[in-house]
């Protein structure tokens, strides 16, 4: 019971000192909220990035100075992947498929570099399970996710009630590309994270702020 409780109050101290850290970080730095979320989002020690936390980067991406904060995180997690950090590559793989069917069209051409990572990637265990590689390559497949994914995004905004709102959100994850595109052999596996909630919450002040 005593080892228990201990655990505990480790858990919650050291997610007191990251939130501080973070916080430090957004007031005393030049980092960007989006940017911050990115970090969290794409880090092996944490669950896999959530809808909501993949929707705020999305529409931060479509402004020029998050842009490329964003991608460049995304091209470091793909270009220093190895078997012992595979998770920061598989869950910055996950990020990727959402902004190119939900953020800026130029997402698409800029990670053509990252093609033959991906395929290289694609001989390791947890391979490319999402089709990102496949929204690579086709130009076709791409507007037609971003279609089937603009259409859900907007049938969401258009329900009243949160119940609703909520198992629309299900209905998008159910209808995705992450189902079409099959899986593989990946053990692989969207949990809520409330260090990203937290994130959402800093990026909501500093708005204020300004």
């Amino acid at each position: 019971m005593g080892s228990e409780i201990f655990h505990e109050f480790k858990r919650q101290a050291s997610y007191f000192f990251t939130e501080k850290i973070k916080t430090a970080r957004l007031v005393l730095t030049d980092v960007t909220p989006a940017e911050l979320m990115t970090e969290e989002a794409t880090k092996g020690n944490t669950g896999p990035p959530d809808i909501r936390t993949m929707g705020v980067i999305s529409r931060a991406a479509f402004e020029v100075d998050d842009y490329w904060r964003i991608v460049e995180i995304l091209h470091k997690r793909f270009f220093k992947f190895d078997r012992t950090n595979w998770r920061d590559f598989y869950k910055a793989l996950i990020l990727l498929e959402h902004l190119l069917t939900h953020g800026p069209r130029r997402v698409a051409e800029e990670f053509q570099c990252d093609k033959d990572v991906i395929k290289e990637i694609g001989n390791f265990q947890y391979i490319d399970e999402r089709g990102v590689l496949k929204l690579l390559e086709s130009e076709t497949l791409l507007k037609e996710e971003r279609a089937r994914a603009r259409k859900l995004t907007h049938g969401i905004e258009g329900f009243g009630s949160f119940s609703q709102r909520s198992s629309s959100k299900d209905a998008i994850m159910k209808d995705s590309s992450f189902q079409r595109f099959g899986r593989s052999n990946s053990h692989c596996n969207e949990d809520q994270n409330p260090e990203n909630e937290s994130l959402v919450s800093s990026e909501s002040l500093i708005k204020q702020g300004d």
